[in-house]
């Protein structure tokens, strides 16, 4: 039987097998789909982290709206079986998903990172313009009124 782990006569027929074969044949679609995806290579892989986060978060946000929706989180299969809805798996894998990424996000202290990445990108900046002002004989008056017009655009940008 398709995305059975087992025949027919040996329980692929049973209404929780049939349930896993269709979450593997999903699984099986979606790693395709995934296959064929043109990635990119991740350059800055704290930025990245902390958008993946952001999604987590999302993603955990919308299984709880979901899980909110629902009377209550158990039924009867089709067995007459009580079942613990999907919308509570999704909402219970999206939180500890979550938990991962955020604990990640904290052991590796991505904000302290970026802020020093961001301190270095501001010094060589800064030093750019100084060196431009230099070798442009610029000095006095000048070149203050040139820092601050570089810094005027830095803000412009920044916004």
């Amino acid at each position: 039987m398709r995305g059975q782990a087992v025949c027919r006569k040996h329980g692929g027929a049973s209404p929780q097998a049939r349930a896993a074969a269709e979450r593997r044949q999903l699984e099986v679609e979606a790693r395709a789909l995934l296959a064929d995806l043109d990635v990119d290579p991740v350059g800055d892989p704290l930025a990245a982290l902390l958008r993946l986060g952001g999604q987590v978060i999302r993603w955990q946000e919308a299984t709880a709206r979901l899980l909110n929706e629902v009377e209550s989180v158990r039924y009867r299969g089709a067995n007459g079986t009580e079942q613990l809805r999907a919308e509570v798996v999704l909402f219970e894998r999206a939180t500890d998903r979550a938990c991962q990424v955020l604990a990640t996000i904290a052991r590796l202290n991505i904000d302290e990172r970026l802020a020093a990445v961001s301190e270095r990108q501001a010094e060589a900046v800064i030093g750019a313009v100084e060196a431009a002002l230099a070798a442009a004989g610029v000095s006095g008056d000048l070149a203050a009124e040139g820092r601050r017009a570089a810094a005027r655009h830095l803000r412009l940008v920044e916004a």
